[in-house]
């Protein structure tokens, strides 16, 4: 098969790359490298065909699109604070950028489209866990964006002949989450503070708690979305359906790196919710879908990884 992987120089999306490239598939990654980085696809470089570019430029989707039999939308601007300082830029490129996704695949007849949404589009409802069924309640303008865009993949599947799923990720972590961006995620910060024997820095009092998903199980999700035929037109969580706080995390990346962490605490940041962990048996009953790596593992992992990257 023919993938495009959107955003395929970031966190996820050279995860996803690889392992296309690994079960011997052809693939294009398209990325603006705001914030992936050709280091992430640096390992099977020679395996994919690299365009620097934007999903805002429709003409450039158009042609990447073509021949494709997948595309894997992973490019978004991901940061919640950052949508709340600059919600028109994150609007065209979380809406307009996934339409444009969109539109290229119906014009050169993709046969599916995988979409990165999120576990944003809850906002604070209440009721846990977080089930597809509840209606969405975002309260930033990245969940906004990003229960648009799955709204836009449920019309084109209805109405274009567009095959689409929907993947809601939770908290997703480990290896090529680069700590110093600004869409990066508190296990990637926290991880590169206790490295560097820095205090971590909280928003809140710790007690917050997260569904966090080690990336090789999204990946696992996206390639079960892509295969399974029954997955068109769905949406699903994607998570490990366990809760962490941020003080237990801390405790066991303490155990792990060997060290006593205390954190810096201070006052929470806007848009950011309190409380989140999904249900998962849809996509377990649906697609299939086991997490095999949890929590502690995943973070066993990264601390490898990046004990490792900063021994070179």
């Amino acid at each position: 098969m023919r993938a495009l992987v959107t955003g395929g120089a970031g966190f996820i999306g050279s995860h996803i790359a690889e392992r296309l490239v690994g079960e011997g598939h052809e693939v294009r990654i398209i990325d603006n490298l705001s914030s992936g980085h050709r280091e992430n696809f640096a390992g099977f470089a020679d395996k994919v065909e690299f365009v620097e570019g934007d999903i805002r430029d429709l003409g450039l989707l158009e042609r990447l699109t073509q021949g494709c039999d997948w595309v894997f939308h992973q490019a978004a601007v991901v940061s919640v604070p950052y949508s709340v300082e600059h919600p028109q830029e994150t609007h065209d490129v979380n809406i307009q950028g996934t339409l444009n996704v969109l539109l290229a695949a119906r014009k050169n007849k993709v046969k599916r489209v995988m979409f990165a949404c999120s576990a944003a589009t809850y906002g604070e409802d209440p009721e846990l866990p977080k089930r597809e069924t509840m209606a969405p309640q975002p309260c930033s303008p990245y969940g906004v964006e990003k229960i648009t865009g799955e709204y836009y993949l449920g019309v084109f599947n209805q109405l274009y002949e567009v095959e689409t799923v929907s993947l809601r990720y939770f908290n997703v972590f480990g290896p090529r989450q680069d700590p110093r961006s600004p869409y990066s995620g508190v296990i990637s910060i926290f991880v590169d503070r206790t490295l560097t024997d820095k205090t971590p820095l909280v928003f809140g009092d710790g007690e917050q708690y997260r569904d966090f998903v080690y990336v090789g199980n999204v990946v696992d999700a996206n390639m079960l979305a892509a295969t399974v035929p029954e997955a068109a037109g769905r949406c699903y969580n994607v998570g490990c359906g366990e809760k962490t706080s941020l003080n237990d995390l801390l405790r066991t990346l303490g155990k792990l790196a060997g060290k006593q962490l205390r954190a810096d605490y201070t006052d929470p940041r806007a848009g950011d919710i309190r409380e989140s962990v999904a249900d998962i048996s849809r996509i377990e009953a649906e697609l299939g879908y086991a997490p095999k790596v949890g929590v502690e593992e995943g973070l066993r992992h990264l601390l490898d990884y990046e004990r490792a990257k900063r021994a070179t």
